[in-house]
């Protein structure tokens, strides 16, 4: 049976390639299907790791409290439009909840930064020593704001790369510097390492940080207060993290003094909570993808049974011979799936091929990451052969059960 099937294959092979123009035509919508597949899915896994090294870069196991409470269909106003969290709640968060690793808060402040004779606006924000190390900023020179900074209210800052880019000259070492932010000196005691643009799609290079004393005391002076525009948290465990959103829930209510009829007046998100917008949205793509390499997939499927159809109508009388020196219906039936097999092999050869081309030409033109992974592959493969065996069982089916006196006298 093993060398019938071999010298079958062979001669589907020969069969096939004696019309290549067809063959290669009704090959065409597996090409095309089985490479939207391996296309999507390597498109599809890159965004995964592409979102979850975003989210690493963040910080771990973080969770982020704003002021307000969440809108409607979830939407929340703009930061800041109600400031109610204060450093006192940070402060007793971290005291009160011991599955907290840290808190941190910070406030910004959109300002002119001089330096010389060059100036740049952005985002300046006071925040506290402990913000740098939660969200994972390293530094390319120099070094963090202390706790010193900020027992003192130290007139020192660090800055992104945009910063740096646009107010010193290329190469140039910023620390020791001298910056001026609303006519304040400020000394550059680091610079943090380029992160680039975040999911939201906003510049993380483009920031200073100064001591949040100092922005309350020296800078903003009363317009400052010890208001937040909030409050970021980071837990110990992964798995801790929905048990510490209801503890944080729990102090804050109690420490807004809020009623239990009344709705919480800050919001709540976490690092889970991120990754599972993405991963919602990325699953809706995926489909969306999947359903159009189906519709191709179909396309080619039928291309497939029209042409052994056709095949079996042009080779009635050869089936008949066959029949009539002694092969068997299943021989009949074999050899005609294992041609439609190998239409969706080759198709699907091709169109694995086509397909990482296209995820390679996504990543070079579009910058899109992508990972084609071995398990990919494997199920492209797998599938296309599905799809002749599928779309070749009919026109196989008909070939075997032709009758072998009337297929002799088909002219």
């Amino acid at each position: 049976m093993p060398a019938f099937i071999v010298l079958t294959a062979l001669a589907a092979f020969r069969i096939l390639g004696r019309n290549k123009l067809r063959t290669g035509l009704t090959m065409l919508g597996i090409v095309i299907g089985i490479g939207a597949v391996v296309i999507m899915v390597s498109i599809g896994q890159g965004a995964r790791a592409s979102i979850q090294t975003s989210l690493a870069m963040e910080g771990t196991n973080l969770i982020w409290i704003w002021p307000g409470s969440t809108g409607v269909s979830g939407v929340r106003g703009a930061q800041g439009s109600k400031i109610n969290l204060t450093v006192e709640d940070a402060v007793e968060l971290k005291r009160r909840i011991p599955l907290l690793r840290d808190t941190c808060y910070g406030r910004r402040d959109p300002s002119q930064v001089v330096y010389r004779q060059l100036n740049w606006r952005v985002a300046v924000i006071g925040t506290t020593p402990s913000c740098l190390s939660l969200r994972n900023w390293s530094f390319s020179s120099g070094g963090p704001i202390t706790q010193a900074d900020m027992d003192s209210a130290a007139t020192v800052a660090v800055l992104g790369q945009t910063v740096v880019d646009y107010l010193f000259e290329p190469g140039a070492d910023p620390v020791g510097a001298i910056i001026r932010i609303k006519n304040v000196p400020f000394r550059v005691v680091g610079v943090l390492a380029r992160k680039g643009h975040a999911m939201a799609g906003h510049d993380q290079d483009d920031i200073i940080f100064i001591p949040f004393s100092t922005a309350q005391r020296k800078v903003h002076r009363a317009a400052f207060y010890n208001a937040v525009e909030g409050i970021t948290a980071a837990a110990e465990q992964r798995d801790d993290i929905p048990e510490v959103v209801e503890q944080i829930r729990q102090v804050l209510r109690e420490r807004h003094r809020l009623h239990p009829d009344q709705p919480d007046d800050f919001t709540i998100r976490t690092q889970l909570d991120v990754a599972a917008v993405y991963e919602s949205s990325g699953r809706t793509l995926t489909w969306l993808i999947f359903a159009v390499a189906s519709f191709s997939l179909l396309v080619g499927g039928i291309g497939i049974m029209n042409m052994l159809l056709v095949s079996v109508t042009e080779r009635t009388r050869e089936i008949g011979v066959r029949m009539a020196v002694g092969a068997k219906r299943r021989h009949i039936l074999v050899q005609f799936l294992i041609e439609a097999m190998t239409l969706g092999l080759v198709g699907g050869v091709v169109g694995i091929l086509f397909g990482i081309a296209g995820a390679r030409l996504a990543t070079v033109v579009a910058g899109w990451p992508t990972i084609i992974s071995a398990e990919s592959v494997v199920v492209a493969f797998l599938f296309s052969l599905a799809v002749g065996l599928f779309f070749g069982l009919y026109p196989a089916n008909k070939a075997a059960r032709l009758n072998p006196i009337e297929a002799l006298r088909y002219e």
